[in-house]
């Protein structure tokens, strides 16, 4: 805030002592008492002994989602402005103390250009937004140190992680479906290519046909993983890799929208700062001028002062439209906070649940597959139980027999 020119009030309005005017960045006059901090939207009585009015009028200052107060300086730096939103955007902060006679102890206000504020860390705790679950939007406001504590990592980073590690996870999954499809590709190959082998293959008998049903078997079998497989791509493969695509859309939008609001707030803070170095320059520069007037040391010091002057409040009027900037950038970072931490964590609910599902559908058709396997070697165990050596040897000697034994005369 900008003081107003010597003499610009004085000549209307007489204040009491201690007591001085400033512009709100709406452009609203309210009175400071330098002494006490204590501030009013009413002017002060100019009778000694005389309170100010009574019914003292509170307008409330932009909430704390802003990052920013009426005075034109930040309350806090951008990387944990928008903590304070967890604390008071339900019920916004008012300007100075909460009556113009009450004083804040140094503990529980902070002072910025005169003006009193509540301490951030003594106002209430705002309602979580979603008190009976643990929730995105509640809990990744605040930055976190790195476990060096080198530096900080922003919370909605720490988001952003998360969901760069589940399309991740994504990716490896359907990997690792693709990878068990080609495992029984081949596997149903070389069953297939077994199963005609011509090795043993003069085997006769009750043995034979067991052994035949054996290599008929691995055909069968063969048959059971190739159409597994099939099912694993049309089943499992392909829609993991269609919800793939369509969650790295939708994280590409989340990660570019909320990325450029925070890359545009960061910015407005700067440019804030910057405003606020160039008023504090004005201001001492227009304080040693008129130090200067005082002591006389040169006839050019009123022309001076009132470039000086020009100057300051130029450079106040700047800071207080950086300021309503920035506040624009940290309000629409509030709200497009919650909106896309809601967003990430439908995402992240619906992303869980359908690969528990398409695991479901994998074991499912795991589970098919060995009872078929099953149902194929059934009839290879009822042929072995029906092996008999004495049979097949009686049908073999029936079948290749060259003439009975017949004794044989002997002379004596």
């Amino acid at each position: 805030m900008v003081p107003p020119p010597p003499g610009e009030e004085s000549q209307t309005v007489v204040l009491p002592p201690g007591w001085q005017s400033y512009l709100s960045p709406q452009g609203r006059r309210y009175y400071v008492n330098t002494t006490t901090n204590e501030t009013t939207w009413e002017r002060p009585s100019s009778s000694p002994g005389i309170p100010a009015s009574p019914g003292l009028h509170r307008s409330p200052l932009p909430p704390t989602v802003n990052g920013y107060h009426a005075s034109g300086t930040p309350a806090h730096p951008p990387e944990t402005a928008h903590m304070s939103v967890r604390k008071s955007t339900g019920d916004p902060q008012n300007l100075g103390s909460s009556s113009p006679g009450k004083k804040h102890s140094k503990e529980n206000t902070i002072t910025i250009n005169c003006v009193t504020f509540p301490h951030p860390d003594t106002m209430p705790e705002q309602q979580l937004l979603k008190p009976t679950e643990w929730s995105y939007c509640d809990y990744f406001w605040a930055d976190k140190k790195d476990p060096q504590g080198n530096g900080t990592v922003a919370g909605f980073e720490l988001l952003l992680q998360k969901q760069l590690k589940g399309k991740q996870m994504q990716k490896e999954m359907s990997e690792f479906i693709r990878e068990r499809i080609k495992i029984e590709e081949d596997y149903a190959k070389n069953l297939a290519k077994l199963s005609q082998n011509s090795l043993a293959a003069q085997e006769e008998g009750s043995l034979g046909e067991a052994w035949a049903q054996v290599k008929k078997s691995l055909a069968d079998e063969a048959e059971v993983h190739l159409k597994f497989s099939s099912k694993l791509h049309s089943e499992v493969e392909k829609p993991l890799m269609n919800f793939r695509e369509n969650f790295k859309k939708d994280m590409k939008k989340c990660d570019h929208h909320i990325a450029d609001l925070r890359k545009q707030l960061a910015s407005r803070y700067v440019a804030v700062e910057k405003a606020r170095k160039a008023l504090t320059e004005r201001q001492r520069d227009l304080e040693m001028k008129t130090q200067q007037l005082e002591i006389k040391l040169s006839n050019k010091t009123e022309e001076d002062i009132k470039k000086a002057r020009r100057k300051s409040t130029q450079a106040g009027d700047d800071l207080m439209r950086c300021v309503d900037l920035y506040n624009q950038a940290q309000s629409k970072w509030f709200e497009e906070m919650v909106t896309t931490t809601l967003e990430l964590e439908r995402l992240e609910v619906e992303r869980v649940e359908m690969i528990r599902q398409h695991l479901c559908q994998y074991t499912q058709l795991r589970h098919e597959t060995d009872m078929f396997n099953q149902s194929t070697v059934e009839p290879v165990d009822q042929l072995l139980r029906k092996v008999d050596p004495a049979k097949d040897r009686e049908l073999w000697v029936r079948e290749h027999k060259t003439g009975n034994i017949r004794p044989v005369d002997m002379e004596i």
